[in-house]
């Protein structure tokens, strides 16, 4: 139970990071304010080292990881395409950015509750992550 608890969380924390990770890189071409496009680079930089983290126990586990639900990848890339073709904002970014963290912080939390057996490294990393996603939301307040 333990490591089936760990692997599902683990994979589900590497379908997130991939998430944040396209989010990020699809928005930062658009940026204008400098300071802005520091905050998303740091982060961008935090989800690439645990992803680096997470693809390391993985291979312990011996499996692949995830990849992000078609069907989400694919409503997240049409909404943050059509709102940056309407406006490009740095405000339209913040909120399509901030959008993406609460819903990646209520999904993990959700895992992290439904896998209560995962092993303690593997909840660390999940709480790794949450902990990104908030100070990404967190910094993005001040554009939207």
């Amino acid at each position: 139970m333990i490591e089936q608890d760990t692997i599902r969380l683990l994979r589900e924390c590497d379908a997130g990071v991939k998430m944040g990770v396209s989010a990020i890189e699809e928005t930062l071409p658009y940026v204008k304010d400098p300071e802005l496009q520091k905050r998303l680079q740091k982060s961008l930089d935090e989800n690439s080292t645990l992803k680096h983290e997470l693809g390391e126990l993985l291979d312990v586990y011996h499996d692949d990881g995830k990849e992000p639900a078609i069907m989400a990848k694919g409503m997240s890339w049409c909404k943050t395409n059509v709102r940056l073709a309407v406006n490009a904002s740095d405000e339209t970014i913040a909120d399509l950015i901030t959008d993406g963290c609460n819903m990646g912080i209520k999904s993990l939390h959700k895992y992290i509750n439904q896998y209560k057996a995962a092993d303690r490294k593997s909840k660390q990393l999940a709480d790794k992550l949450v902990g990104i996603e908030e100070r990404l939301a967190y910094d993005m307040r001040a554009y939207l």
